[in-house]
């Protein structure tokens, strides 16, 4: 790639072996990082780097080329708290809930429930407390969410990682029916739900260390 290149990218769907053959939004992440071609760098979170790959893959031709002024905001964002899954996956599940089809709001209704609940044992909440933004969202599908209440009441073997499994599903789900709904603008709530994201990671990012001030030595005249 050449200098016009970085300054407008541009994007295309699935993954590529090489620049020439195009680049996703996370494969030129990779590049403008220094990292080896990837499009699962390690300079970018990796449920955010899912979320993105997705946006990419899902939002229209013309619509792609927006998100390419928001490649560089996603590199260097790398939280370990343990509440960004959670988190990230809440943003995603609330952007989508209200469009999607009936049988993705049953999904995403139960992996909404599941992460209030891992957030709410970190928090010290009683398990059934749920953030003011998920608790609106889950009241404008009674439907959906009285099935999901039922289902994660009852008890399951082999509970799938939330992390792993259930989170990265979920923002697959959340953003494959928001370009499959049927509302005019999907591109425009696809690039609001890649912005979320990438704003709820930086809100966990650790506090940057204050440069150290170097240690002033005062001379001693001797006499």
């Amino acid at each position: 790639m050449n200098n016009a290149d970085l300054s407008v990218p541009v994007l295309s769907r699935g993954k590529h072996r090489n620049p020439r053959k195009g680049a996703c939004f996370m494969e030129f992440a990779s590049y403008l990082a220094g990292e080896p071609w990837s499009d699962h760098p390690a300079c970018t979170h990796p449920l955010l780097a899912g979320v993105a790959r997705d946006v990419n893959d899902c939002t229209t031709d013309a619509g792609r080329t927006r998100l390419a002024p928001l490649i560089p905001s996603v590199i260097g964002l790398t939280p370990d708290d343990p509440h960004v899954v959670a988190r990230v996956t809440a943003r995603c599940i609330q952007h989508a809930l209200p469009v999607v089809s009936q049988e993705r709001q049953y999904i995403l209704a139960v992996a909404l429930l599941v992460g209030e609940k891992q957030l709410a044992a970190l928090d010290g909440r009683p398990l059934d407390d749920l953030e003011p933004d998920s608790q609106a969202v889950l009241e404008a599908v009674p439907a959906a969410t009285k099935w999901a209440r039922s289902f994660t009441a009852r008890a399951h073997r082999g509970t799938p990682d939330f992390a792993k499994r259930t989170a990265p599903r979920a923002v697959s789900c959340a953003v494959e029916g928001i370009s499959q709904a049927c509302v005019p603008d999907p591109d425009d709530r696809l690039y609001n739900l890649l912005t979320a994201a990438i704003t709820e990671c930086k809100l966990w990012m650790p506090a940057p260390t204050p440069a150290q001030e170097p240690i002033r030595t005062e001379s001693v005249e001797v006499r």
